[in-house]
């Protein structure tokens, strides 16, 4: 029972310290002192621990001696690996998706990405990358093979917080995206070959790396 407990404390603690990191109250480098945040919450330091082992595991958080746990600071290296991976697992998912994929599945893609759209004229990238998210799930979640998907969904939670203000970097790519994103579902519903598909959507995703890149090093020729 007492396990139990200390479980369910720490998944409040880990979605409290989650939802703050995401939405940007506690902003990148931020110290995270266990004993404020086990108060605020009303419960010891021990379910506040695990959560921000959890989180650690997940990117969201460092520690550093003599500091603590602090918010991660984004990590370009890291966002280039984990943008490079995603693009090719995620291009497989969405490519043996996409058979199982049903007229009221791309309808849904569809409601997503014109609210995108919408929002590409007063830009919101906060909003824009929660929608951006939705979109690309809808296409992979169908994937039969639940290790390629495992391997998708452990990269979107790797994307580190920079994934936020990526947009923000390259707001002219938030335009492209969505007509990238028009191009997929037409691909599936016309029955493409997995190939194409799989194509268009490792471009898709390597495209707003190599302009996010641009945009980072303007000086340096990509």
């Amino acid at each position: 029972m007492s396990e139990t407990l200390t479980e369910s404390k720490s998944e409040r603690a880990y979605a409290f310290i989650h939802e703050r990191i995401i939405g940007h109250q506690y902003s990148p480098g931020y110290r995270l002192v266990l004993g404020t945040i086990a108060d605020e919450l009303d419960m010891s330091v021990v379910p506040v621990r695990e959560a921000i082992r959890r989180l650690e595991a997940e990117g969201y958080v460092t520690f550093e001696r003599n500091v603590g746990a602090r918010v991660a600071v984004a990590d370009e290296t890291e966002y280039v690996y984990t943008m490079q991976v995603l693009s090719l697992v995620e291009g497989s998912a969405i490519s043996m998706a996409a058979p199982l994929l049903e007229a009221g599945d791309l309808a849904q893609a569809r409601r997503v990405n014109e609210r995108m759209r919408e929002l590409v004229a007063h830009f919101d990238p906060h909003e824009f990358t929660r929608l951006n998210q939705q979109f690309h799930t809808i296409l992979f979640e169908r994937c039969p093979n639940p290790h390629l998907l495992d391997l998708v969904h452990r990269g979107w939670r790797r994307l580190p917080s920079v994934r936020d203000s990526t947009f923000t970097f390259i707001p002219d790519r938030a335009a492209h995206s969505v007509q990238e994103h028009e191009g997929i579902v037409a691909l599936i519903e016309s029955g493409a070959d997995p190939l194409e598909i799989e194509l268009a959507a490792r471009n898709h995703r390597l495209r707003t790396l190599d302009e996010f890149l641009a945009a980072r090093h303007p000086d340096s020729h990509h």
